[in-house]
């Protein structure tokens, strides 16, 4: 689905960056393509590729509606960027590089996730230094889409690897800050931390107030319509998480406390070995046919649904 996002007023004292969103019911997240008015340049943001998991199956429908997109307005694609390794969907990074030549990136800490996943999965060879993606970002990197500079904030909590791109006016926050009434990210995954989450939620609330803020899912709290822009002076006003916490410490209770009580996301195990490779499903065996790897009790005290 696409929509058009309609901010509220900026103090015109950053450039504004055209941002077209694209919401998967299946797995509640959102894909951008953020671009340059001015050039037709773009990247393309958190992509996702279509997987049941109930079958087996992998399809490429929501991924081929951005490149749909991309042909229809004229646009290059310039980036791929993934915001984090996923644990809920499967990144579509690989695919769309395959049909648009452009480049991907990912924050740099991607490294440690592989060195950690790589064990849990006894991915023997399997190599750990980020060599799957074009470029690893570090903290206050920048790169060009067209004339506009998107800047990197790094951004762990969530994840360890987790980065913000600032596009303009535009800051694409992944799963750090939900929509407001839904509030923020679980810390619970391997290398996932509250307290780093709490800093960087700081960091990035210190953006100008009229800084537009697009999340990376949004779970339909009541059942309304699906949303995924907010601000900085918004998400300060009216976060549900943040009014009830208004230190770290508390952050830090409010957010265990919680995930605690919270599954597994569903497609965890089987999104990761894909996600730290890129993108990149597992080569084929001698029968043609590739497979995921599940390993067993390897994330001992998981809450059950």
């Amino acid at each position: 689905m696409r929509a058009d996002l309609r901010p509220a007023p900026s103090r015109g004292l950053l450039p504004r960056a055209q941002v077209d969103a694209f919401f998967d019911r299946r797995t509640c997240s959102v894909q951008y393509v953020v671009s340059d008015p001015g050039t037709g340049r773009c990247a393309l943001i958190d992509p996702v590729l279509d997987y049941d998991e109930k079958s087996g199956s992998t399809a490429t429908a929501s991924a081929d509606a951005l490149l749909a997109f991309v042909a229809e307005h004229g646009l290059a694609v310039e980036w791929i960027l993934d915001t984090h390794p996923h644990a809920d969907h499967l990144s579509a990074a690989a695919y769309l590089k395959d049909r648009t030549g452009a480049r991907t990136a990912i924050g740099e800490r991607v490294v440690d996730v592989q060195r950690l996943w790589k064990g849990i999965y006894r991915l023997d060879g399997f190599p750990v230094d980020g060599s799957q993606w074009d470029r690893l970002l570090a903290d206050g990197d920048t790169l060009r889409v067209g004339a506009m500079e998107v800047g990197v904030l790094f951004s762990p909590g969530h994840t360890l690897a987790s980065v913000t791109y600032v596009a303009g006016d535009a800051a694409f926050v992944h799963d750090t800050l939900l929509m407001p009434d839904f509030g923020t990210a679980r810390c619970d995954f391997p290398g996932g931390d509250a307290r780093a989450l709490w800093r960087t939620i700081q960091r990035i609330l210190a953006l100008p107030d009229d800084t537009r803020l697009f999340c990376g899912h949004d779970y339909m709290p009541g059942g309304r319509p699906p949303a995924w822009e907010s601000s900085v002076a918004e998400q300060r006003a009216r976060n549900v998480h943040l009014a009830q916490a208004a230190d770290e410490d508390a952050f830090a209770a409010l957010r265990e406390g919680r995930d605690a009580k919270l599954p597994m996301p569903k497609l965890i195990l089987h999104a990761l070995q894909v996600n730290m490779a890129g993108g990149r499903l597992p080569e084929p065996e001698a029968n043609g046919r590739r497979y995921l790897r599940i390993p067993l009790d390897a994330l001992p005290g998981a809450a059950w649904d």
